[in-house]
């Protein structure tokens, strides 16, 4: 059965990682004082030194491993989220070591071993885990280290679950089977059947041996919900609950714990946490100062062209809402003629509108109108990535028209987006546009950003959407 098959693979998974701990940090010391690579053949330290700190290193790290969920089953862990825990545990590692030899004050130990060391076992690490996830999904879709599940209600949560395990044969899952009260005996769902009623749970659960149960009631059902968690807690077998709420939680959910009491939140948003919402502020001021710094020639020469070019200010600025819907003034080069706000207020730019200036058309098409919202992230109004500010007049309007488009605004507004590089800037659908910045708001880390920023950079200046 798949729990005695996933002991035995955490087993021989903590045997590979100590393995491979060894190795990487021999070779980190190989490269450091053999290698041609550094010309350092003078050690202080012996190899026999050097290798004895394996002692304290190895369980060490296996420890943080363990710390950081790297032994849990990787059906419910994707790849980049057993990246980022193994960089954290060697993140944690590397400091730890320091902290250690600055305690024991151990002087002639080449903190160089210890930072290629950092590099190479993250990497070797990834990529010993990716062999071993490739070699599981193979064998998984053979049909073998399969994971028995019997499902508990026949609803829309059922039938989307067995969906996706059918989309997905690589995760090893084999659905024996629904129980139902609501739907005769026999009925079936992409090769599923229900093959009984809930009361048959005390029969059927002896009589097999199964690995999950899988609570999928329907919404309409959840009385029994207690009912049905007694029953199956008498049978000691791993049970999990399925809620049929994507109608009215079209998100990804978290829970927290207040005291005891479990706590559902609608929607996870990374940047509602102190910690996250600092880092990126600080980039964000770091960022703003150093690209002021080098387009301040280029916006310079835009200022004395648009005044050279057209009657009326150089900086043009714009009501719009940000963070928490508070309002504020954005600021752009001038690229219009000057008009009056309720003109202003009228309509979005579209395309040969005569109001758009000759050099403006320029700016717009390039984004250098854009560049004086550094201004905006310097104070706090806005972020370098984010999703598009837009004036109160149409926010009013889309939060009608829109569902969920308020969400929007629980996070700074950004210079870039992920709408934005994704093609969405301009008259384009603003349905997309929404969807793409909530996956932003609600998948954010800051590699996303560092994405976006790359992505800016090499395609997201020139917008062929901009009139």
């Amino acid at each position: 059965m798949i729990k005695d098959n996933q002991k035995h693979f955490n087993r021989l998974q903590v045997v590979i990682d100590a393995f491979v701990i060894a190795a990487c940090y021999w070779l980190a010391w190989f490269l450091k004082f053999v290698s041609p690579l550094y010309q350092e053949p003078v050690r202080a330290l012996s190899f026999r030194q050097y290798m004895s700190w394996l002692i304290i290193i190895i369980p060490g790290y296996l420890i943080l491993y363990y710390a950081f969920n790297l032994y849990t089953p990787k059906r419910v862990q994707g790849r980049r989220r057993e990246l980022s825990n193994i960089i954290k545990a060697n993140t944690i590692g590397l400091l730890l070591l320091f902290m250690l030899l600055y305690v024991t004050k151990v002087i002639h130990f080449s903190r160089d071993v210890i930072f290629i060391y950092y590099i190479i076992n993250i990497i070797a690490e990834t990529l010993a885990r990716n062999a071993i996830r490739y070699f599981l999904r193979n064998i998984r879709k053979r049909g073998f280290n399969q994971k028995h599940i019997l499902l508990v209600g026949y609803s829309r949560a059922a039938r989307e679950y067995i969906d996706r395990i059918r989309e997905n044969p690589q995760w090893g899952y084999a659905v024996r089977g629904i129980l139902d009260d609501t739907v005769p005996s026999g009925t079936e769902y992409k090769g599923i059947k229900v093959i009984g009623r809930i009361d048959n749970l005390l029969v059927i659960l002896p009589a097999n041996r199964l690995d999950e149960i899988a609570i999928t009631l329907g919404l309409d059902e959840y009385s029994r919900l207690e009912e049905i968690v007694a029953l199956c807690e008498k049978s000691g077998v791993h049970t999990k609950f399925i809620p049929d709420y994507n109608t009215i939680i079209p998100t990804i959910p978290y829970t927290e714990d207040l005291m005891g009491l479990p706590v559902i939140n609608i929607r996870y948003v990374p940047l509602s946490n102190t910690f996250y919402a600092t880092v990126k502020r600080l980039i964000d001021i770091g960022g703003s100062l150093v690209l002021l710094l080098l387009t301040s020639p280029l916006m310079i020469l835009s200022a004395v062209t648009v005044k050279l070019t057209s009657p009326g200010p150089v900086i043009y600025r714009q009501e719009r809402v940000g963070l928490h819907n508070r309002t504020f003034w954005m600021y752009k080069f001038r690229s219009m003629e000057v008009q009056s706000p309720r003109a202003e207020k009228k309509a979005w730019t579209v395309k040969n509108d005569p109001r758009v200036t000759s050099y403006g058309k320029f700016m717009r098409r390039t984004s250098i109108d854009e560049l004086p919202q550094f201004y905006n992230i310097l104070r706090g109004d806005m972020s370098l990535v984010g999703p598009r500010p837009e004036r109160p007049f149409f926010v009013e309007k889309f939060r009608e028209e829109i569902p969920r488009y308020m969400i929007k605004h629980q996070v700074r507004p950004g210079l870039t987006g992920w709408a934005q590089v994704n093609g969405y800037r301009g008259d384009t659908s603003i349905h997309k546009r929404i969807e793409y910045d909530l996956y932003y708001i609600e998948n954010w880390t800051i590699g996303l950003d560092i994405k976006i920023l790359f992505m800016t950079l090499f395609k997201g200046f020139v917008n062929k959407n901009a009139y």
